[in-house]
This record gives C-alpha cells, sequence and structure tokens, in this order.
C-alpha cells in the first residue's frame, strides 16, 4: 500500500546540481519522517539526510554532506527533496528515500518504507 517514488536522478558533472524528489502515496505523510540513503557499487547504504514530521521540521545530515545538500518537504503534495550541490564523484551512488514512523531518526533500521532509488552518476 505504501509507495516511495523517487526520481530526478541522472549524469551530472562535478560541481553540478541535482534535485531529487520522492513522492509517497499510502500513508499519513506529515507523520512519517523522512530520509534519504545512497549507496554505491560494492559498498552499503548510508545515511544522506533526514528531515521529521514535527512541527519544526527539523533536518540532520550526514557529515559529508558539508553544507551541499539540502533536504526539503512539501507536506501538501507528499514530496519529499534533495537538492544536491557542487557534486563529486565520490557522491554517485543510488539515492534512495526512505519513511519512518519515528519522530526524528537518522537510523536506517528505524525506516519502515523505502523506494526503489534512483541513480545519480557524477563525471569527472
Amino acid at each position: 500500500q505504501v509507495q516511495l517514488v523517487e526520481s530526478g536522478g541522472g549524469l551530472v558533472q562535478a560541481g553540478g546540481s541535482v534535485r531529487l524528489s520522492c513522492a509517497a502515496s499510502g500513508l499519513t505523510f506529515s507523520n512519517y519522517t523522512m530520509g534519504w540513503f545512497r549507496q554505491a557499487p560494492g559498498k552499503g547504504r548510508e545515511f544522506v539526510g533526514a528531515i521529521s514530521w514535527g512541527g519544526g521540521s527539523a533536518t540532520h545530515y550526514a557529515d559529508f554532506v558539508k553544507g551541499r545538500f539540502t533536504i526539503s518537504r512539501e507536506n501538501a503534495k507528499n514530496m519529499v527533496y534533495l537538492q544536491m550541490n557542487s557534486l563529486k564523484p565520490e557522491d554517485t551512488a543510488v539515492y534512495y528515500c526512505a519513511a519512518s514512523e519515528v519522530p526524528f531518526t537518522v537510523l536506517d533500521r528505524a525506516f519502515t518504507y523505502w523506494g526503489q532509488g534512483t541513480q545519480v552518476a557524477v563525471s569527472s
């Protein structure tokens, strides 16, 4: 019933920008923490950023973001976004959005629902 669908991935040169979108359905979107994770070939899935379902819409990011990425949500549209700027080749990965019933969490095990991912490839 719950479905998360990512979009917006593609090929971009280093230093460029990509905006990823995640459309959620089958859940009361405003009651879920939404997160972004990524996985490069041969590597485990790692946390990128998350935004709470609380009124303050608190955000938290992985250290490697260093101000380059911004996560946001539009509850009225059941959408969450990941704006990625100043991309580096090491950002190349499949990016996943996920939903958690925990008010705020950055732990992947706390996210119940996952999308299928969208590929981002950053060329040097």
